[in-house]
C-alpha cells in the first residue's frame, strides 16, 4: 500500500462539550460553500475524505480534523490549505448507514463505546463517495487499530 496523500482544510478540536460537532460542522460549511474541492490540484477523484489525526491522547482529548481530497502529489498546496501524507496502517472498517450527518455521529458513538476495539489513534478517516448520496446514504469509516 502507498501513503494516503490529502490536501484540504483543517481545524484542531475536541469532543468535549460538543465542540467538535460545531467545529467540524463549520468546516463542512466552508468546504462546500467555498467549493474547496474544486481548488485542490492533482486530485485522484471526487471522494471527500474527513480525517482525524494528531490525537493528544484518545477520543476524549484534542485532535485535528481535516476535510479534503486524495491527491497524487503534495507538491502544490493552495494558500489556506494543508497537505498531509498518512502512511499505511492497519484499519478496521465501519459503515454509517442513513441520514447524514446523524448516521455518522451515531456510528462514532458506537466506535467510542466499543471496549474491544483496539484503537491505535494514529489516524482515522471517513470517505464520502458515491454511496453518500441518494435515498439510503452510506459512509465508510476507517479506524486505525493496533
Amino acid at each position: 500500500m502507498e501513503d494516503l496523500k490529502i490536501i484540504g482544510i483543517s481545524v484542531e478540536t475536541t469532543n468535549e462539550n460538543n465542540l467538535a460537532m460545531n467545529d467540524i460542522g463549520a468546516m463542512w460549511d466552508r468546504f462546500m460553500g467555498e467549493k474547496i474541492a474544486s481548488k485542490i490540484p492533482n486530485s485522484l477523484g471526487h471522494e471527500i475524505y474527513s480525517l482525524y489525526f494528531d490525537y493528544e491522547s484518545d477520543h476524549t482529548g484534542k485532535y485535528t480534523n481535516m476535510i479534503g481530497l486524495r491527491v497524487s502529489s503534495l507538491d502544490e498546496i493552495p494558500p489556506g490549505m494543508i497537505g498531509k501524507s498518512f502512511p499505511p496502517h492497519g484499519m478496521q472498517k465501519f459503515t454509517a448507514k442513513g441520514k447524514i450527518p446523524m448516521s455518522i455521529y451515531q456510528t462514532w458513538q458506537q466506535i467510542w463505546a466499543d471496549e474491544n476495539l483496539n484503537r491505535a489513534f494514529v489516524y482515522d478517516y471517513e470517505i464520502l463517495g458515491e454511496k453518500a448520496h441518494g435515498e439510503n446514504p452510506e459512509v465508510d469509516i476507517f479506524i486505525s487499530v493496533k
